[in-house]
């Protein structure tokens, strides 16, 4: 499953059980390019057997891991902040426990074990994977958070008052709301 955010509103959820992705939102849905859902969701597809791999290599390989239901989760994203510079990040884990993590500002990976540090030092070997993090979280993410929130701009920035009620008691002559 993979889910999209934007200002922790939900836009997009891909399910394996569904097979396709889905807008969250209205303005998602009206926003979007034609083809748009067909590509993310050949872009989750193929994310998910490699997803599949790479639980089985860290999972058995390095946990020794003997069967059970087993988890990966990865969080990543960008912050378009209000100085015009962007934030972003990748973490990784597994069975809700860290793995490992990429630091945009220095592209370092940061390993949370010893199972970690056998990825740790082979992405770093392979050098293309802190490359293609650097990549998307400088470049895509920023472009896509742009036109995700052009799409949405009027809901996003909408502003509603609250609501009050006030109710008061007397007693003694002192008046207590």
């Amino acid at each position: 499953m993979a889910l999209g955010y934007v200002d922790e509103i939900p836009i997009m959820r891909y399910d394996s059980k569904w097979g396709r992705t889905e807008p969250q939102t209205p303005w998602m849905a009206a926003g979007a390019e034609p083809g748009y859902w067909d590509f993310v969701t050949q872009i989750f597809k193929r994310t998910q057997l490699i997803d599949a791999d790479n639980l089985e290599t860290v999972g058995r390989g390095r946990y020794n891991w003997s069967g059970g239901l087993h988890t990966r989760q990865q969080l990543y994203g960008c912050d378009l902040l209000s100085d015009g510079s962007i934030r972003g990040s990748y973490r990784s884990g597994y069975d809700g426990r860290d793995f490992i993590s990429f630091e945009l500002g220095s592209g370092n990976f940061v390993a949370a074990d010893g199972a970690a540090q056998i990825t740790k030092r082979k992405w770093e070997h392979d050098g293309t994977v802190a490359e293609s993090l650097t990549d998307y979280l400088e470049n895509i993410c920023p472009e896509a958070l742009r036109r995700f929130v052009g799409y949405g701009q009027e809901a996003l920035e909408h502003k509603e008052p609250p609501t009050v009620h006030v109710s008061g008691k007397e007693e003694h002559g002192i008046l207590t709301l």
